[in-house]
């Protein structure tokens, strides 16, 4: 573990809550509430989702890659009023059986990892048919001078965000592996630097 990811981790929620605070809190709330049944949230970092999975929800299994991210997430997750497994793994190796979850969540997750055409393989092997992804995610601006500088300074954002990368084209990943875009909402991530600031929220259906 690299010194950056301890520390990373550590100012996480502090660094995000102006922008919790500012409007992501509601996109999270509005979106979680309908996940039901048997929910994965993949990377689900310090817990930032926790506060917004409804009744619905039957049993939660959240997955993270990162050392850091777990030990804070482990202290979040005492006494949480839902059923959850929380489970060490990568978004592209997740270790389930084919057809488990009824909804998939994945919230400011794919512009991080390393490979997120195999990321979004398994989520698709993991839902049941016409299981959904739920995401908020920060994407490639249609803007082409903004994303002339999300191209530029891609470097440079992920050595600071942890292999975040600004200019992905995640909604095109999300189709082509073999999702159905039911439900799509265009936004802004708010208190962000202008290269994350694109934003999408949305559900999507497998086909």
């Amino acid at each position: 573990m690299s010194i950056w990811a301890g520390l990373f981790a550590a100012g996480y929620d502090r660094f995000m809550a102006p922008s919790e605070r500012a409007g992501l809190a509601r996109h999270r709330e509005r979106l979680l509430a309908c996940a039901a049944g048997r929910v994965l949230e993949i990377g689900g970092g310090t817990g930032a989702n926790l506060p917004f999975y409804g009744h619905g929800v039957e049993k939660l299994v959240i997955t993270e890659p990162e050392a850091p991210m777990v030990r804070r997430l482990e202290r979040k997750l005492r006494g949480y009023r839902v059923p959850t497994r929380l489970c060490r793994a990568d978004a592209e190796e997740l270790p389930f059986e084919d057809e488990t979850f009824d909804d998939v969540v994945s919230t400011l997750v794919l512009c991080t990892v390393r490979d997120p055409t195999r990321a979004l393989a398994e989520v698709h092997r993991m839902l049941k048919p016409r299981g959904r992804l739920l995401f908020i995610e920060h994407v490639r601006s249609e803007d082409s001078t903004l994303a002339r500088w999300q191209n530029r300074l891609r470097g440079p954002w992920a050595c600071f965000g942890r292999g975040c990368q600004c200019n992905r084209r995640t909604l095109e990943s999300i189709t082509a592996a073999g999702f159905s875009i039911a439900d799509l909402r265009r936004e802004l991530l708010p208190m962000a630097p202008p290269i994350v600031r694109p934003l999408v929220v949305g559900a999507a259906s497998r086909t």
